[in-house]
């Protein structure tokens, strides 16, 4: 009784089928035969003019493709996707590849148009007398789907273009008759290879070699051939990786199809269908994650995604933005970059050297080339990524790249009320006595809106008495510094930073207080590294970029923002600014070091209420700027004790050392102009030649000690007087001359031929 009930299923079964067969072939005819059909019946006469009139144009957008970025010498370092592909000609693709793919999927390819009747019928009657259902689609048909799934961009879009009725395989058809009108059949197949899904997140056969096997479409050997044809049909079900049994017996199903064709031969089949399936794995990694400078790959992403909206990505809505994330990662660019990677390699060794990738304080570095404006490198101490210990915020860059609310600049913003002094004619002589405290009133914002008092102090105590402008910058006195915002004005100490780049890390514009000098203002390490660049490049400053070229998928450049390129300062102001921040590295705040064995200058900065340390400086070709705090707020956890000469020196100097070991070391330009750059040459009656050379070398002077010496009671050796004399105002550079004690008590003369005091007398 139940065998006779199975019986009985069985039947019914066939039947059903037998009845979906007539019907879909009866339709599949009429179609075909379009307005001809005539008395055959009103329901085909209206199918084939419902056919006729649907839209024949099939409208999609190009297969999505990975974008790849490079850095400034060609080198991979990131790419993007949501789908990996990686589209080839059809010549690209090994003969025996294609001779599978078409063996499997749609052996009378060259022979029939969109619909191949005859495979069809026999698919239907293939799916009556078996359990196993056998596709009748053409190779122009699967390829329309995969088009229309490719292109949907909404979940009722690849719904539409996935459901399982009648109406999407005949708007397939309809595409497909239109395809088979406007392509070739070779395009249709290359269309088809490149677009295919192959399992494992490999779209495309050339994506889908490289994924499994290591190797291009054009290297595929016979078995390898096979097995990737078999995949399309069932993706996951015949996947490799996953599921390698399967995706063994199905290679084998390919590889006997081509022997019943006459393209292989048996003994062929045989030997491949012996072997086990051998993979050679390339998991597709992309983003930034992934890549060897991602933060500086992120700021690189931002600008992309400004490119690909006009600049406008931060003002889009959530969705939109997501649009323009998806033409990124789908859109094929090739995207070419400033990126130096020995520049790149010399800031993540000495990031890490210097602060621990795991701890809660961290360091961040970018640099930037004069003249160019062109980014070379950026880095962060921590590791980049989701995970513990790790961060996705860019925290060298600022809001609109990824990057935070930033962090005071310190002292380094200095350099910009110097300029404006130096540009006004303010002598660089000019001594200001700056007490330990001090309290400046009547400065006016830029709108000539009054400011609150303001009462700075000094850092160090010891830091009082008369400074010029250059030991005043050397030795970083707030106090001076107060009162010299006060007679340059704050309008035009603001208005110099901003020639400069200079803004605030959340976009907007510098806040104009009177501690703004101090730099309360939070920045972001590319914007200061760039506006440094531009004294490096003698007052030319040069918005920083980070994107030369981008081209799409069909070989077109897009059109990239016009880069910001202007003189900000004289050449001779912004030559004396390079002469005095030299200073700082050899006889100021950053002396420890002495330098980084090249023409250097810089400025250490120290952030208000010890929330941060900052240093920024460059050399003729190369800028940096690096900043040491604790990401988790820098005004609720200090770094006490930390100054600009410590964490963010060691790396800035580390860095450069790297970056341009090997590279020219160009001098900068000595200033053509008079800025009333005068020193005082200080007494030295009595010292040692040591002490005596020590003392005048910190007063930017040189040394000469003249020959034979003079009589007097003073102990031989020692200095008896100079010429200049002690407290002469004479030119940096000036060579003063020292003359020595014999150690002898004489009438005045001295044993150097030609006798006489010298008659400048003595000190």
């Amino acid at each position: 009784m139940r065998v006779a009930n199975m019986d009985r299923g069985k039947a019914a079964s066939t039947l059903f089928r037998l009845l979906g067969a007539g019907v879909v072939a009866g339709l599949i005819v009429a179609l075909i035969a379009l307005p001809s059909v005539g008395s055959a019946g009103l329901t085909a006469r209206d199918a084939a003019n419902n056919f006729d009139d649907m839209d024949s144009q099939l409208k999609t957008t190009p297969p999505s493709e990975k974008t790849v970025m490079y850095d400034a010498n060609g080198k991979q370092i990131a790419t993007f996707f949501d789908k990996y592909r990686e589209s080839v000609r059809l010549d690209q693709v090994n003969p025996i590849m294609r001779q599978a793919m078409i063996d499997i999927e749609d052996s009378r390819f060259y022979q029939h148009g969109a619909l191949d009747l005859k495979g069809t019928v026999r698919a239907l009657a293939s799916n009556v007398e078996s359990e196993q259902t056998q596709g009748g689609s053409t190779l122009t048909q699967q390829y329309v789907k995969n088009l229309l799934v490719d292109s949907a961009r909404t979940q009722e879009e690849y719904r539409d273009a996935t459901a399982p009725t009648v109406g999407r395989k005949i708007r397939e058809l309809r595409f497909a008759l239109d395809i088979e009108q406007r392509m070739t059949k070779d395009q249709i197949l290359e269309g088809y290879l490149n677009i295919a899904y192959f399992g494992a997140g490999a779209y495309g056969v050339q994506a889908a070699a490289k994924r499994y096997f290591s190797i291009p479409a054009s290297k595929l050997k016979l078995g390898q051939a096979a097995l990737l044809a078999g995949i399309t049909q069932n993706p996951t079900a015949y996947d490799p990786i996953l599921n390698p049994k399967d995706a063994r017996h199905r290679r084998d199903v390919v590889l006997y199809r081509m022997v019943q064709l006459g393209h292989i031969s048996k003994a062929q089949a045989d030997e491949e269908a012996a072997k086990p399936i051998r993979l050679n794995r390339t998991d597709p990694v992309g983003g930034c994650q992934s890549s060897k400078a991602p933060y500086f790959c992120e700021y690189v992403k931002y600008d992309m995604l400004n490119i690909l909206s006009d600049g406008k990505y931060r003002k889009l809505k959530p969705k939109q933005q997501q649009n323009v994330v998806n033409e990124l990662n789908r859109g094929g660019y090739t995207i070419r970059t400033t990126l130096d990677l020995q520049d790149q390699r010399a800031v993540d060794r000495a990031l890490r050297q210097t602060v621990a990738p795991g701890g809660n304080r961290v360091g961040a570095e970018a640099m930037v080339e004069p003249g160019t404006g062109k980014v070379r490198a950026m880095g962060v101490s921590k590791r980049f990524g989701p995970g513990k210990g790790q961060t996705t915020i860019n925290l060298a860059a600022d809001a609109a790249h990824g990057g935070g609310s930033g962090v005071s600049a310190g002292s380094t913003f200095k350099v910009f009320t110097l300029a404006a002094a130096l540009d006004q004619g303010i002598p660089v002589s000019t001594t200001i006595n700056s007490g330990n405290s001090t309290t400046v009133t009547g400065l006016t914002t830029c709108k000539g809106d009054g400011t609150a008092p303001w009462s700075p102090g000094n850092a160090d105590p010891a830091e009082a008495g008369g400074y010029n402008l250059k030991t005043g910058t050397w030795h970083s006195v707030n106090t001076f510094y107060a009162q010299l915002e006060k007679r340059v004005g704050l309008c035009n100490a603001v208005k110099t930073a901003e020639k400069f780049g200079m803004k605030r890390a959340d976009g907007r514009p510098l806040f104009q207080v009177p501690s703004q000098v101090l730099g309360t203002n939070e920045i972001d390490m590319v914007h200061l590294a760039a506006a440094y660049a531009g004294f490096a490049a003698r007052g030319k400053y040069c918005a920083p970029i980070s994107v030369t070229e981008v081209i799409d998928a069909q070989g077109k450049r897009l059109k990239l923002p016009k880069q910001d390129c202007h003189q900000a300062l004289d050449t001779d102001v912004a030559d004396k600014v390079n002469s005095i921040l030299q200073g700082v590295l050899t006889k100021g705040t950053a002396r420890r070091l002495g330098g980084i064995g090249r023409p250097a200058a810089g400025k250490t900065g120290t952030c208000e209420e010890h929330s941060c340390a900052v240093f920024a400086g460059h050399t003729p070709n190369l800028a940096a700027a690096a900043a040491y705090w604790d990401y988790r707020g820098p005004y609720r956890y200090k770094v006490y004790g930390v100054f600009g000469a410590d964490q963010p020196l060691t790396i800035w100097s580390q860095s450069l050392r790297g970056a341009l070991a090997g590279k020219p070391a160009p001098d900068f330009n000595t200033p053509s102009r008079d800025f009333g750059d005068t020193t005082r040459v200080p007494q030295v009656k009595g010292a040692t030649v040591a002490a005596a050379t020590a003392r005048l070398q910190a007063a930017d002077l040189k040394v000469k000690v003249a020959p034979g010496s003079v009589d007097s009671d003073q102990p031989r050796g020692t200095v008896v007087s100079t010429s200049p004399d002690a407290g002469t105002e004479v030119p940096p550079g000036t060579t003063v001359i020292l003359y020595l004690s014999s150690g002898k008590k004489g009438d005045g003369g001295h044993d150097q031929p030609g006798g006489g005091w010298p008659p400048w007398g003595g000190n």
